[in-house]
């Protein structure tokens, strides 16, 4: 599935910054859920991810549960990932955030 990028390369500042350093995806999604637990919709998230993995990962997720994927962060002294929290985002289990909450 292709995702499509913003025209716009400015990615908002973070409301939540979640450190993924040194983490696989399994383990940063569900640092990522826990970390967005209660954030309000239109929350832009930053997530600083070192698995090769993420920039697939992440996307997919959030096409998944409805979040806003913004794309790498340009600049910056780590990699990083921004998305943007929706609204009316698809809960997704606790301790399988590739799952969503009900069957």
């Amino acid at each position: 599935m292709r995702q499509t990028r913003p025209m716009n390369r400015e990615i908002p500042a973070p409301g939540i910054t979640v450190d993924g350093t040194g983490l696989l995806c399994v383990t940063l999604l569900l640092r990522l859920r826990k970390e967005i637990d209660g954030a309000p919709p239109g929350t832009v998230v930053h997530v600083i991810a070192t698995d090769p993995a993420a920039p697939l990962d992440l996307p997919a997720w959030c096409h998944m549960t409805g979040h806003h994927y913004l794309g790498p962060v340009p600049s910056g002294e780590q990699a990083a990932l921004a998305l943007r929290l929706a609204g009316d985002a698809l809960p997704t289990r606790a301790g399988a955030p590739w799952h969503p909450a009900t069957p």
